[in-house]
């Protein structure tokens, strides 16, 4: 019973004593660092403690020097305590924070990986049974018998492949005609899901569906890759459309976007037509759209704003029925038409213009983007309706772009530029949309743009899709970043023009743009609309003209008097003080940590003085410290330096 209280003592003060070390060790680097590692170090200073300790001490005695062993004891103590700090900062060089993730991390995502590992040597087989594993290595370049056999392998990928596939079939500007087309397919044929898993959504959502509908049709109108919707009615009356989404497609679809990622990566290691089409930005994002499809909340918010950005009949957006929409139902005012990818034989039954329907898409999501800022950022052929009195529909509004004030201030005034053919004012208004490098030729920039309008936008040019392509190259030679929001808008207009080029073949949609920014230019130079542009201008200047004489005043009298001083604040921005406070902390640790070094060394070289024990004199003493004192500040200087 006595062993067993001895070994419990003994284990109780070993962990006080880790606990201690590690604590000191961190508290002294003023670091923090991950939980194993210090617990390490604790244990390894712990470990330590004893031997240094007791060489320290020798043959001393605690009933004839006490004050000597306390000391000592002490002196031994910060020696193990610089162990565990020297082991915390040589773990930081050589494997720094959030290399390595933590055995929690591994412990968590062990069923992950392993569902992962399944479902990714399923996908890949897949790929290699449709003959695309040279293409995948990279030993291959793509041609048009490999469409056919892609197409099919996204089809039995599930629903993240199937998805992927119709986004891609709107991508013109980077796939070849041929995956396109046979892409195209894709469209709306996932196989419904049976009514009593839907059902069982509807309940878990909505409650008891009898309180809600008064009819609710159990064949799906339609079947996509994320949700399928019925048609049903209200208790009011009103015909709805609801959208319900899959039953466990949020797992599934985040488990295959760590796919599509994992292989996107690898195709651009090893394939080069793969780099060429930037398959890592089309995964990304892929993704980063899929995402924000699963919450019908969204999209819901998404469809009010940019209804209540419409300004004619001539496209419809349905209203959503707020008190009805949760994360993963969604119940909409019902739209009856065809979708655009289907609708040739309906508009030309109807007598229908083509071009006059194209060009009003196109005038519609312009509007949008230069003037409201609200723009649909999926507008494939499959989210375009032709409605049943001739009008046109936008639908699934799981994706929707927006832009501020300032990039549309932008955006109009590189419009402006662009009908004008001044170079200097688009590079202007480039420079304000894009993040510039810190070193950048203006001058060569103002010229490649120059050159591009005038092999685009010249006299006798025909404008097309091709330019977007030189326009991202220009990009790319200046390294310059586009930001999310601009790239969502080419990303729109891309995915736009194969619907436009579906329903009127041989629209081209950037001379019928430019043709937008000519008539917005003239709304925009109209009396009244200048008048308005004086009138905000006015409103804002106001408030600064109103202080701007008793300033003026205030300036004049100062100098008449002699009292005019102008002061600068040094580094007023909370960023600069800080990186210079850094500095300076790092500089004066060196140079106490240096002092201390050369005084233990000269105090380690005094022979003479009081004695401690047979070996250590009190100036030798101090020395140690001195080097102890030398060694912790020198650690804290190395940890910022690792750490940064």
């Amino acid at each position: 019973m006595a062993s067993s209280a001895t070994i419990i003592a003994f284990l109780i003060g070993t962990a006080i004593n880790t606990w201690v070390m590690a604590y000191g060790a961190r508290s002294l680097l003023d670091a923090r660092f991950p939980l194993v590692r210090t617990l390490v170090a604790g244990a390894v200073g712990q470990a330590v403690a004893s031997p240094i300790i007791s060489a320290l001490i020798g043959d001393l005695r605690a009933d004839r020097e006490p004050a000597a062993l306390t000391w000592l004891a002490c002196l031994g103590f910060a020696c193990a305590l610089l162990v565990s700090m020297t082991i915390l900062v040589l773990w930081e060089a050589f494997v720094p924070t959030g290399t390595v993730p933590s055995p929690l991390h591994w412990y968590g995502g062990v069923r992950s990986r392993i569902a992962r590992t399944r479902r990714y040597r399923r996908i890949s087989f897949i790929f290699l049974r449709h003959g695309l594993g040279p293409y995948l290595r990279g030993r291959a370049r793509p041609s048009a018998r490999t469409a056919r056999s892609f197409a099919h392998a996204l089809e039995q990928g599930g629903v993240v492949f199937v998805k992927l596939g119709q986004v891609l079939s709107t991508r013109r500007d980077v796939l070849p005609p041929e995956f396109v087309q046979e892409l195209g397919r894709l469209q709306d044929c996932a196989t419904p899901v049976p009514w009593p898993q839907i059902e069982r959504v509807l309940h878990e959502e909505l409650g008891d569906t009898r309180d809600v509908f008064a009819a609710f049709d159990r064949t799906p109108l339609a079947a996509a890759s994320i949700a399928q919707v019925h048609r049903a009615t209200l208790r009011s009356g009103e015909e709805v459309v609801v959208k319900i989404q899959r039953p466990g497609v949020g797992a599934v679809v985040e488990r295959d976007l760590d796919i599509v990622g994992r292989l996107a990566r690898t195709l651009h290691e090893r394939a080069g037509w793969a780099r060429s089409f930037g398959v890592v930005d089309l995964a990304d994002g892929f993704a980063t759209a899929l995402r924000e499809e699963l919450d019908f909340r969204v999209e819901a918010r998404n469809m009010a704003s940019v209804a209540a950005t419409a300004r004619n009949g001539d496209v419809v957006v349905p209203r959503p029925h707020d008190g009805l929409c949760t994360s993963r139902v969604l119940v909409m005012q019902r739209l009856d038409g065809v979708a655009l990818g289907k609708a040739g034989p309906r508009v030309d039954s109807a007598g229908l213009d083509r071009t006059a329907l194209a060009r009003t898409l196109l005038d519609t999501v312009l509007r949008q983007i230069v003037v409201d800022g609200v723009f649909h950022a999926d507008p494939h052929p499959g989210n375009i309706l032709l409605l049943d009195d001739g009008r046109l529909g936008l639908i699934d509004f799981g994706s929707v772009g927006r832009l501020d004030t300032e990039l549309r201030g932008c955006l109009q005034r590189m419009l402006i530029a662009l009908n004008r053919g001044d170079a200097v004012a688009v590079t202007d208004a480039f420079l304000e949309v894009v993040a510039r490098p810190d070193e950048l030729d203006e001058q060569a920039l103002a010229r490649a743009l120059g050159a591009f309008m005038t092999r685009h936008l010249g006299p006798g040019t025909n404008p097309d899709m091709a330019m977007f392509t030189d326009l991202f190259r220009l990009v790319a030679r200046f390294e310059l970043a586009v930001p999310a929001e601009i790239a969502a808008v080419f990303r729109a207009l891309a995915t736009l023009e194969g619907g436009l080029s579906e329903l009127a073949p041989g629209f081209a949609i950037v001379t019928e743009a430019h043709t937008f920014g000519e008539s917005y230019l003239r709304e925009r130079l109209q009396p009244a609309s200048l008048r308005e542009a004086a009138n905000d201008e006015l409103l804002n200047l106001l408030p600064m003209l109103r202080r701007l004489p008793r300033r003026l005043d205030r300036i004049t009298a100062a100098a008449e008097a002699g009292r005019l001083g102008l002061n600068v604040r040094l580094f007023a921005d909370e960023s600069d003080r800080r990186t210079v406070t850094g500095l300076l902390q790092q500089v004066l640790l060196t140079i106490l940590a240096s002092t201390a070094g050369v005084m233990a060394v000269m105090l380690l070289g005094l022979r003479d003085g009081p004695a401690m024990t047979r070996d250590v004199t009190l100036f030798q003493f101090f020395g140690y410290c001195g080097l102890v004192i030398c060694s912790v500040l020198s650690l804290r200087v190395l940890t910022v330096i690792f750490r940064r």
